[in-house]
């Protein structure tokens, strides 16, 4: 029998023994030891690890053999030991991810067909490879799915057909509204952690990333770490604010365009209109563009509230959405205290000291493997999850924000309807906020200083969507009808409330004009480079 040592950094990991074809040696053997470090290899003295299915910075994970079970069933062995010269809040942080998956999934997965089960979760002390010296690391057992990830049939096989779409849509709504009643949401839902058994069974994977919550279904999540995959994260995520159980919505959909389109989320989702852009590339039936319309919907209230109002939708009278039934034994309650980072200036997901999760590109996944445990960066493609392809586990590197984190959270791009509104309303206020200066008496150098202070502030808060929609309108109105009431405000102009109202009109209207001629140069330039 071949056994992997499982030691990070071992020159040699690759053992055989060939007393252990016989399966009762294997079930009564001691001891064995990695012939090149002398690293146990048979791990809290039960599972056998035989395969390297997934490697990375923090962490890998191997195909392993339980020799307590009657038929030497097989799992996978994830270990965390992060490489690298990390901090202590960053080490705190990818281990706090780790044990999170763990009480996810013993929490959520061992009460779910379609979530893979937990099965150990425990530490190791070992002899470091430095004399004198003893190393601690970190294994999580759980169950093996033999199949592939969607997006390893997506490679292979190329866009799903709108009938078997549906079918991993209705699939996966059903998971999701067991693990929303659960007050748990996914946060990073996509096709990498979605697999179909060999069998044709869909299971949910990847719940290093799993947000508990205590309110009840519809209520925001406090607030959330930088933990998401670009593309499929709705803007709530990405700004690093509460999640709901529409954020996990938000993502199932961009994953069944994905799986219907074959292209990535980048080249369906039109920056320049803010509107997801996918039907010329394959037509999609009505009803089911509908129903992925609302999930795609930019505000969480504008969504569907829950999976089951978004299975209710998508299926006929005659194939009602039936959420499976709860198990005998509910869950453990408790909930997963996410993990907090301190402070050191991190990059949320960028730059290789950051907190948030992301990983490095991974090779092409093989048939079978498994996801490496989470690290803290901040896309996370696949925070070790479960058996898909051998993703690697993620290092710290570039993009979101960790809850605690110096950094900013990324900007939501505004679609072109926003940005021709916060034009006029910048022309306008600014415009007004002019008058009012004027009317002051101040200097010109002055009365310029303090007007660029006030329109930098205000386009700042606009750029933050700290005020957006209703607020521009309220503010803009409020202005006009100060300068209506009070009139020395526009003492400036002698008094002619008809041209101050003009001036304001005017600069609105140039305002908006300035901006779509950026936006069309902006748009002839890129497709000309």
């Amino acid at each position: 029998m071949e056994l992997n040592c499982t030691r990070p950094g071992c020159p040699r990991p690759h053992n055989v023994f060939p007393d252990l074809a016989d399966s009762k040696t294997v079930k009564t053997v001691n001891q064995k030891f990695c012939t090149s470090c002398g690293m146990p290899l048979i791990l809290a003295g039960r599972y056998l690890p035989q395969r390297l299915l997934g490697k990375g910075g923090f962490g890998a994970a191997y195909l392993a053999i339980d020799r307590f079970s009657p038929a030497l069933r097989t799992c996978v062995v994830k270990i965390f030991q992060p490489d690298g010269d990390l901090s202590t809040a960053q080490l705190d942080l990818a281990q706090g991810l780790f044990e999170r998956e763990a009480e996810a999934l013993e929490q959520l997965g061992n009460a779910h067909p379609q979530i893979p089960d937990m099965l150990a979760f425990f530490p190791l002390q070992v002899p470091s490879m430095q004399a004198g010296k003893v190393q601690e690391l970190f294994y999580l057992v759980q169950e093996y799915i033999d199949g592939q990830s969607l997006e390893e049939e997506l490679e292979q096989k190329g866009p799903f057909s709108e009938a078997d779409a549906r079918e991993i849509l209705l699939n996966v709504l059903k998971i999701l509204s067991f693990v929303h009643d659960r007050d748990a949401i996914h946060r990073d839902i996509k096709p990498s952690n979605i697999m179909r058994d060999r069998k044709g069974k869909i299971y949910l994977l990847d719940f290093g990333a799993v947000k508990q919550v205590t309110q009840s279904a519809g209520k925001a999540a406090n607030t959330s770490t930088g933990i998401y995959s670009p593309g499929y994260a709705p803007p709530e995520q990405m700004q690093g604010g509460a999640v709901y159980p529409a954020t996990d919505l938000y993502a199932l959909a961009v994953t069944v365009l994905v799986l219907l389109t074959g292209k990535e989320p980048a080249e369906l989702y039109d920056s320049f209109s803010g509107q997801w852009d996918y039907q010329k590339y394959g037509s999609i039936s009505p009803e089911l563009a509908e129903v992925l319309e609302k999930m795609l919907q930019t505000t969480p209230r504008d969504r569907f509230a829950s999976a089951v109002e978004a299975g209710t939708a998508l299926t006929s009278v005659t194939s009602p959405f039936a959420i499976p039934a709860p198990p005998s034994s509910p869950p453990s309650s408790a909930p997963v205290s996410p993990p907090t980072a301190s402070p050191p200036a991190q990059a949320p997901a960028q730059a290789t000291p950051s907190t948030a999760l992301q990983s490095p590109s991974p090779a092409k996944p093989k048939a079978s493997q498994v996801k490496t445990p989470p690290t803290p960066s901040a896309a996370p493609s696949p925070p070790m999850g479960n058996q898909s392809a051998a993703q690697p586990i993620q290092q710290p590197a570039r993009s979101q924000p960790v809850a605690g984190s110096s950094s900013k959270p990324a900007r939501v791009p505004f679609s072109l309807r926003e940005l021709l509104v916060h034009s006029a309303f910048t022309g306008v206020q600014g415009s007004a906020l002019a008058i009012a200066i004027a009317s002051l008496g101040l200097t010109i150098a002055v009365g310029a200083g303090g007007w660029l202070l006030l329109l930098g502030g205000l386009i700042a808060l606009q750029y933050r969507r700290v005020i957006e929609g209703a607020d521009l309108w309220i503010i803009a109105g409020l202005s006009i009808l100060l300068m209506v009431i009070i009139r020395p405000l526009i003492r400036a102009l002698e008094g002619d409330l008809i041209t101050a109202l003009v001036i304001i009109g005017v600069s609105g209207l140039v305002a908006v004009a300035v901006a779509l001629l950026f936006q069309i140069l902006f748009r002839l330039l890129r497709r000309l480079l």
